[in-house]
């Protein structure tokens, strides 16, 4: 799983003119999918996801993640983080899973994530046309690879 987090003061998901998903502070996850992907990836994303300390403590300095900063989250499925650009000009995204096989995967994710911060967590919605707005606090905007765990 290939995931872009994006600190945010601000952040929201709109679907044919109707927001469903809007949070303040928080981290706004771009989350993609390959078939290689399964629940050992998901466990490691979310915790690592949840704990990661980006968030200012009292000095200002990164020092909390957004579980202790109270902070709210919004997953976003995104398949074109797998694109292949090495050839010609369109990008490939075979490495991207199928809806059959991403659509459980994404789930457990946000399920999974729900857990690690012991709250409800928003989401846009799998294979919709999105329009994604958000207010980078930083900016802070970090990849995560759970096929590269270094």
């Amino acid at each position: 799983m290939k995931t872009v987090i994006q600190r945010v003061s601000s952040a929201s998901v709109t679907i044919d003119s109707k927001v469903v998903a809007d949070i303040q502070k928080g981290l706004l996850v771009l989350v993609g999918i390959e078939d290689a992907d399964n629940q050992e990836d998901i466990d490691w994303l979310a915790a690592k996801i949840a704990n990661i300390r980006i968030f200012g403590d009292e000095n200002g300095v990164m020092n909390l993640s957004v579980k202790e900063s109270n902070g709210d989250v919004i997953v976003v499925s995104q398949f074109t983080l797998h694109a292949n650009t090495k050839k010609g000009n369109r990008p490939s995204y075979i490495k991207a899973s199928k809806p059959d096989v991403a659509i459980p995967l994404y789930e457990s994710f946000v399920k999974c994530m729900e857990k690690q911060l012991g709250k409800k967590v928003q989401t846009g919605v799998f294979g919709a046309d999105m329009k994604v707005s958000l207010l980078n606090d930083g900016p802070v905007t970090i990849l995560i690879d759970s096929k590269n765990k270094e």
